[in-house]
Parts: structure tokens; sequence; C-alpha cells
């Protein structure tokens, strides 16, 4: 890096300013286009990490600019005294493509599955029926809130925040053997990922999220579904527990569905969410109309059946090239779900790799501390995915 270059500059403020909780890559991005980036010294990478799943198009996509601009001229904000249009749309069309009739609009994950669990104690509570504990699983992520931390079960993110949520159980991820006593008539939902992406990319198997449907039908507890990252084509459907042949009682969705602008969304169906009447809840920016003209852009894209195929192409061709990775003793396993993938490395830490490609021009997530992750924008072409890939070889071959 330039001595005086502006990269330093910036970071220097940064660590004057900013609160110590993240720890950034030395790099300040200056300007993005499709998945590419570049940084205040006008230096080019590949990204591969799409914001953690949430560039779903990639950066300043020109149908979302236009959507985003043709809104901003006609108003930004209005409170939840009236509705806006972008929101009855978004709405709509999410009720049009899904199980859902209902839906909640938040900021972010970490509110979309807030309100999913409130929704699911006010709808039994509705019913004069107290049950109010919730089954999650372990090596979960739901968000960073107090709720959400403690439906997680990580020790790093409760670590010093306790006491936590009372309530809560917790089980093992694709363990069907004992979800018949895990949930039980005292079981208000259970809240799980189809694809656990922090731990590392791990697939729900078919024969666990059935089971947990049968067995929450069976118990009378809803099954809340948690999209935040596998949602928006990530996996190679629009959403997915459509792979699954299951019906949710409520999925959240967010980061991918904004393409970049923050948003949240609750899905639920017309029977449930008849229990949140006026004053039960709310969001001072929920539905904001900027956003939600974006992510009514977003979802007509991703939505289309060729653009989802694709997305199962481009896995593909990830795959492919990644396996000579494998074949060299570099990875242990690659799994993948969709455009969404988990490399775990033998040898070397993830932040170790992460700042040696960032130095190539290469730009990954991580996973804990020994596993890649890559969740690339969804519409990558070919050409950057390849010239990633040979980024990566110059790095760790």
């Amino acid at each position: 890096m330039k001595k005086n270059s502006k990269n330093n500059e910036l970071r220097g403020i940064y660590d004057n300013v900013m609160l110590p909780n993240y720890s950034p890559a030395n790099f300040i991005p200056k300007e993005a286009r499709g998945s590419r980036i570049w940084d205040q010294d006008d230096k080019e990478y590949i990204d591969f990490g799409g914001g953690i799943a949430v560039n779903s198009l990639g950066h300043s996509h020109p149908d979302l600019i236009k959507a985003l601009s043709e809104q901003s001229k006609k108003f930004w904000h209005l409170s939840n005294y009236l509705s806006n249009e972008p929101a009855i749309n978004l709405a709509k069309k999410l009720t049009d493509l899904t199980f859902a009739e209902n839906v909640f609009l938040s900021n972010s994950g970490t509110e979309a599955n807030e309100a999913a669990i409130k929704i699911a104690r006010k709808f039994h509570s509705s019913k004069n029926n107290q049950r109010n504990e919730i089954v999650s699983f372990q090596n979960s992520f739901h968000g960073r809130s107090l709720l959400n931390i403690s439906l997680g079960s990580s020790e790093m993110h409760r670590s010093g925040f306790e006491p936590l949520m009372p309530g809560i159980k917790h089980g093992e991820f694709n363990n069907v053997s004992n979800l018949g006593s895990l949930i039980t008539k005292k079981t208000a939902a259970v809240i799980v990922e189809p694809v656990q992406g922090e731990a590392g990319v791990y697939t729900a198997s078919k024969e666990f999220l059935k089971k947990l449907r049968e067995e929450c039908t069976k118990q009378g507890a809803l099954l809340i579904i948690d999209e935040v990252q596998s949602g928006i084509g990530r996996m190679g459907s629009l959403y997915g527990y459509m792979q699954y042949d299951i019906k949710p009682d409520i999925v959240t969705s967010a980061k991918g569905l904004g393409g970049g602008i923050p948003i949240g969304a609750t899905l639920t169906s017309k029977v449930i969410g008849e229990c949140m009447q006026p004053g039960s809840h709310g969001s001072t920016f929920g539905g904001n109309p900027m956003s939600c003209a974006v992510a009514n852009e977003v979802v007509s894209i991703v939505s289309e059946k060729d653009f989802l195929n694709d997305v199962l192409e481009k896995e593909q061709l990830f795959l492919d090239l990644l396996s000579e990775f494998k074949t060299k003793g570099i990875f242990s396993e690659v799994r993948s779900a969709g455009l969404w993938i988990g490399c775990d490395l033998i040898d070397k830490t993830a932040n170790e790799v992460l700042d040696q490609a960032y130095d190539a021009g290469l730009i990954m997530v991580s996973a804990g501390s020994s596993c890649l992750r890559l969740a690339p924008a969804l519409n990558i072409t070919n050409e950057e995915i390849e010239q990633g890939i040979n980024l990566l070889k110059e790095v760790l071959l």
C-alpha cells in the first residue's frame, strides 16, 4: 500500500472515531460496479463477498439505480400513519410469489426475526394458549439483538451480554431423532435456517426439514424459516424453503432483498397475521418507499426462471474451479448451496487468507476461523468468476 495513500488516511480516521467492534480491511472502497470494486488508490478488486450475500445484483446495477432515483424524486419517507405505493407493490409481489398472504416490512434481518418471534408468541397468546418456548438450533445465526444472540448459540456473540432471553431451547441441526422430544405443547415456534451460513454453509437435509414441519404441525407450533441469507435467489430458488416441498408458517427475509439497500420482511399467512392488530408492533423506517422501490426491482429480476437457472450454472462453475484446491490439499471440503460456498482450509486461518487475498485484489468473507465463504453477486459473470479464482490461486497454490 502506498505510504501517503488515501486508504491510509481514511483508515487512520476510522480507527480514531469508530467503535472497535469491527476489524475491516486496510483499504477503503471508493467506487464499485457489478462485481468489481476500486479503492481510494484506484486498485481493482474482484468481489466474491457480495456484502455477505447482500449485493444480490452486484454494485450500482442500472435498474436499481433507476428505481432509487425515480422514487427519490417523489418522496423519501412517510410514517406508518400513511402507506406508500412501493411498499404495497412489494408486499403484493412477495405474496404472489410465495406461500405468504401478509407481510411486515422492517430494516434488517435482525428486525425481521424479532418480528417473527413476536408474531409467533402473539398468535398463541391471542388464542389464550400461553405456550412461549422457542426452539432454535446449535451453530445457528439469527442476528445481533439480545433476542437473536439468544436464539443463536455462539459464545463469542453472547459473551458479556448476559442475561440472555429466557424460554429458548437448542436442538442439534440435522438431527431428526430428537425432534419429537424437543418440540412440545409448550413450543410456540421453531426457527431454523435452510442453510447455516455463519457456521460454514451447512445445508439442512430434506428429511430434517420435513420432520420439523411434521412435528410442528403435530404439536401446534409455528415453523419459522430464517431466509435472511438464503432467500432472494441465493440457493438457486427464490427462497430456499421452495426446494424442500414444505410450507412454512413464517419466513424472514432481508440481505439480498434490497440488493444493498437496507430492508427486512417477515412473511406469514392471514390466519397467523391477524393477531397483529394496530399498536402490537411497528418500525419507524420499515416500508421505506425508496428501499421498497429497489426491492421491487430486485425481486422482479431474481424471480425469473432463467436467472435462477443461471445461478445454479455459476455454482457448478465455481465448484469445478475450486476442485483443484481440494485435490492439492488446500481445502479439506467445499460445500455449496447455490452461489453460497464454504471452503474449509487445512493449514491456514481464514483471516490470514483474507488479508493475502486483499493484497492480490480479491474480496471474500469468512465463516469461523478456518472457513472461507463466498457469496458473490448472483449475476457475477463467468469471466469474473474465473478471474477471481485465478487470484485465489496466486494466494493459495
